[in-house]
Order: structure tokens, then C-alpha cells, then sequence
């Protein structure tokens, strides 16, 4: 009788295991044959892995060479996504990519956890207890990861790893699809190779990336890829430190110069009596201490892009030598007799207000519409929302690797400091700031820790600059006169009150928008007074 009751139970629980396996696979084999945004597409795939294995966080990475990058998370804090986890640095990553199946780690397993300090929700030093992943397969080659962790060390040990694996095969058939239908889309607006372009300036070196999710890194990102594939002079403006050369790195990776040279040159940097001589170049005896021949940027860049910074610094006599080239595709080495051409792409960059230099009659305006045919502006900082997260992750793994620390990580507090800042510096002065708290936090320690957490007060910013808010939203008031946490309090309370009335109170739709796990945002809503 006992041994009869014993499978019944077992069938049960096979029958109750397959149900779970079917209502989350069923879903997901519906939105195949649909057309969905990426991130939609990868979000339902990690809430169905959730669904069909409950755990406290899960991910998506796609490898790209030696790095794996992440898609998309759940349950992780937002800067996870700007973070690039380089294998040689993550021992579990590495475990995960050299088998072709799924992979639980011992509890007490002594290699590192990237995510160690980074699931959502949880304040202090909580470091990943139960770590489950499985590679994903495209075309029979190894993709990515997924991933899932957990705080309790028992999460996953009645786990069957043949459902991850059937879950696997599903999910690498809808990155498939998604990277299909990416194709098609890419192939119907633009017919001209640019993949094959990317994958020879791959070849050469990795390029830096521009990392964004915001609606005005999306538009920058559109017209990069728009102009970048012409022949046009694209002139980029912005403040100091957003990142221009990045853009002008992008412009020539997305042309057909790609696998040719980018070369740059800062014309802040150049004395007058040398700009001519680094433009253009100049023979033996052109001037004093002109011993030997010496090619300019222009010949090096031949068949490229040039990309000349500040060039609202150059002298008028380099300007109208810089015109004729431009103009004519020749130029003449100083002290020379022979003209040569070159085909040469110039990118040019200012953070001055070019066309007021000209009203000046400090830059001349035959120049300027000669380089301004296609004016890209990049978006300061403050105007990019939560990209400031994403950005800060990437800042925060490389200083990760290069403090040989196991997890850096940022509080709340922090996380709500840095939006809440108004980044008069934008991108520079973040990636210095994070570098600064990362040493500050780690001199307060005693011994080396695990999990190395930089809270606000390591950040050290003004609680007295409010932020630009978005256009679409009125700035708050700021709270110079409550204590930093209550301040805090106060400007997250106001943001997760303007996202539940953008989506009229749909707690999901807001959760998404503020890129925060839906039990996580209930759970800070009723901490900060605002009840579901």
C-alpha cells in the first residue's frame, strides 16, 4: 500500500512538473511567430524562466569575443546591464560556457559570483547562495548565457536540469528569431554590408561602446547609424565630457571606411606653429628640427575617416589650408612642391558654438559649412534619465578588475544620488566619480571584503543641485533642508508617483519604466508611504 501511495506521489509530481514546463514554454512558442521588440521579446523569456524556476534573479548575455554582455535581468540591481563581464575575470562564467548543458554550483563553491552584491531588493552584503546556468546554442555555436541565482542556498536543490535544458533550447530559439527578424529589419533599410565592415574593424581592435537605453541615446544611436554609412562631413557638438570621440568612433565603424584607420587629432593640443605640419605634414628642411620627412594625419588617414576634436581652436591660417583640402581632396607637405590627393572622411568636433565663433569672425564660415553638412548634437547626461546606472555599472566592473576585487556594487542611496545629480561634467566626470568612491570605500575597510558596496556619502555629490528633469516632467523642488535619506526618500517617492500616473497606476508597466523588479517596487512604494 505504501509503495503504491509512494507512486502515486511520484507521478504526481512528474504530471504537476510537466504542467509547469508547458505553462511556461507555451508563451514563449507563441511569440515566435511575432513580431516584438527585443527587449520585450527577452523580458517575457526571463519571466517565464522565473515562472518555471522561482529564484531571486535571473539573466540573459549574449558573448561577444572574450566578454559577455548583458540583454537583459530580473531581479538585479539596473546597472547590471551596463556592466561587461570579461571571461578571464569571472571563473563561473567560464564554467558555465565549457559545458554544453546545464550547471549547478556547490553551495560552498570558492569561485567568485559576478553577481554577488547586485540582486535587487536586498540592502547590505548579500552574496549569491545557489547559482544555476546553462549556455545557449545558435546554429550550433555557443551565444550566450542564461543565468540563475539565488539568496537561499537550497533554492535549487530539487531542480531537474532537464527542464533548464528544454527551457534552453526554447530560449535560443527565440534569440534566433529575435536576431532574424533584427536582420531583415537592418537588411530592408539598409542594403549596403555594413556587417561585413564591423566584423573587419572587430578584427583590428574591440571598439569602446556606447552604452544607453534612454529615448535620446536611442535617437543619437538612429542617426549615427543613418549618416554613418555616407560619405558626409558630420560635424558632432555637445558639452565637454559626452563622449564625442565615442561618436565619431561610431560613425566610422558603421561607414564602408570602416577597416580602414580612424586617426585623431585634438586641435586644442597643437601649437600654431606645428598644426600645419600635424595636418599636412612636412619634408626634410622644411623648418628648424625638421630632420627627417614626416607624413600628416591626412596621408595616415587616407582611404579613412580624420577625426579633428576642438577644431574650433585652430587658427584662421590652418582653417583656410584645412578648406582647400577639404575642398579639392589635395594637400602639400610643408616645404614641399608636389601636391598629392587623398580620400579622406573628416569628422569634426566642438564643444564651442560654432556658428556664433563665425559671427565672431573667429572660424570661418565657408569652413563651417563645410564641415557642419550634417551636425550631430550628443545629449548631455542629465537629459539621458537611467542610462546614468547603466553607465556607472560599466565604470564599476572596470574598477572591479582593477582593484581585484570580487563585486562592487552601489547601495540604493547611491543608485538615487547619481539620478537625483545634475552631471555639469556628464560622462567624464562620472566615470572619475565612480573610480573616486571606489577608492574612498575601499580605504574604510579594515581587510580587503568580498562585496565592496559604495554608498552616497562615498559619492560625495551636491545635495543642493537639483536635477533637469525630463520635458515631458517638472523638476522637484530641491530638498536642501531635509537630512541626505530623507531627501532620498523624497525625490524616489516623487518619481515612482509620476510613473504610476504615466501608466495609470499599472505597477508592472511602472516597474518597467523605472527598471526595478515589480515586488521591489511594491515593497519601496509602501516603505516610502505611497500604498498599492
Amino acid at each position: 500500500m505504501t509503495a503504491s501511495i509512494t507512486s502515486l506521489n511520484d507521478n504526481y509530481r512528474v504530471l504537476m512538473t510537466a504542467n509547469t514546463l508547458l505553462t511556461a514554454l507555451i508563451p514563449l512558442v507563441a511569440d515566435l511567430s511575432r513580431e516584438l521588440p527585443e527587449a520585450e521579446r527577452y523580458r517575457r523569456l526571463l519571466q517565464a524562466l522565473r515562472q518555471l524556476l522561482p529564484c531571486d534573479a535571473v539573466a540573459l548575455l549574449k558573448l561577444d569575443g572574450d566578454v559577455l554582455i548583458p540583454l537583459a535581468v530580473e531581479g538585479l540591481s539596473a546597472d547590471t546591464l551596463g556592466r561587461r563581464f570579461k571571461l578571464d575575470e569571472h571563473p563561473r562564467l567560464q564554467a558555465l560556457l565549457a559545458q554544453r548543458g546545464p550547471t549547478r554550483f556547490a553551495t560552498d563553491c570558492e569561485m567568485p559570483d559576478p553577481y554577488d552584491g547586485l540582486v535587487d531588493g536586498h540592502r547590505g552584503h548579500l552574496p549569491v547562495h545557489d547559482c544555476l546556468g546553462c549556455p545557449l546554442y545558435v546554429q550550433d555555436q555557443p551565444w550566450g548565457l542564461l543565468t540563475l541565482d539565488s539568496l537561499d542556498p537550497a533554492s535549487f536543490g530539487r531542480v531537474d536540469l532537464d527542464n533548464l535544458q528544454a527551457f534552453a533550447s526554447l530560449a535560443a530559439a527565440t534569440v534566433m528569431a529575435s536576431e532574424r527578424i533584427n536582420a531583415l529589419l537592418q537588411r530592408a533599410e539598409d542594403q549596403h554590408q555594413l556587417a561585413e565592415a564591423y566584423k573587419q574593424a572587430a578584427v583590428q581592435q574591440r571598439p569602446r561602446e556606447l552604452i544607453g537605453q534612454s529615448a535620446v541615446h536611442k535617437r543619437l544611436a538612429a542617426e549615427i547609424a543613418l549618416v554613418g554609412n555616407s560619405e558626409l562631413s558630420v560635424l558632432i557638438s555637445g558639452e565637454t565630457g559626452v563622449g564625442k570621440e565615442l561618436v565619431a568612433e561610431a560613425l566610422h565603424a558603421a561607414s564602408p571606411r570602416a577597416a580602414k584607420p580612424l586617426i585623431s587629432l585634438n586641435c586644442a593640443a597643437l601649437p600654431d606653429n606645428l598644426v600645419e605640419s600635424e595636418l599636412f605634414g612636412h619634408v626634410r628642411g622644411a623648418f628648424t628640427g625638421a630632420h627627417n620627412e614626416r607624413r600628416g594625419k591626412f596621408e595616415l588617414a587616407d582611404g579613412g575617416s580624420l577625426f579633428l576634436d576642438e577644431i574650433g581652436e585652430l587658427p584662421l591660417a590652418a582653417q583656410a589650408k584645412l578648406l582647400r583640402v577639404l575642398q579639392s581632396g589635395q594637400l602639400q607637405r610643408v616645404g614641399a612642391d608636389q601636391e598629392q590627393r587623398v580620400n579622406v572622411r573628416v569628422l569634426a568636433a566642438s564643444n564651442r558654438d560654432l556658428a556664433e565663433e563665425v559671427r565672431a569672425g573667429r572660424f570661418r564660415a565657408d569652413l563651417y559649412h563645410r564641415l557642419s553638412v550634417y551636425p550631430l548634437k550628443v545629449p548631455a547626461l542629465r537629459e539621458r534619465g537611467r542610462d546614468v546606472l547603466l553607465l556607472a555599472g560599466y565604470f564599476l566592473e572596470e574598477n572591479r578588475a582593477r582593484l581585484g576585487l570580487r563585486s562592487l556594487r552601489l547601495t540604493a542611496e547611491a543608485q538615487a544620488s547619481l539620478l537625483a545629480y545634475n552631471w555639469p561634467g556628464n560622462v567624464r566626470e562620472l566615470e572619475h566619480l565612480i573610480g573616486r568612491a571606489a577608492l574612498k570605500a575601499l580605504a574604510g575597510c579594515s581587510e580587503r571584503p568580498r562585496i565592496l558596496s559604495i554608498d552616497s556619502a562615498h559619492l560625495d555629490l551636491p545635495t543642493s543641485q537639483p536635477a533637469a528633469a525630463p520635458a515631458t516632467q517638472s523638476a522637484a523642488e530641491p530638498h536642501s533642508e531635509l537630512p541626505l535619506r530623507d531627501a532620498l526618500d523624497a525625490y524616489q517617492k516623487q518619481l515612482i508617483s509620476q510613473a504610476l500616473n504615466r501608466h495609470q497606476n499599472k505597477w508592472a508597466a511602472a516597474a518597467r519604466e523605472l527598471g526595478i523588479d515589480r515586488a521591489n517596487l511594491i515593497r519601496l512604494a509602501k516603505r516610502l508611504g505611497l500604498e498599492k
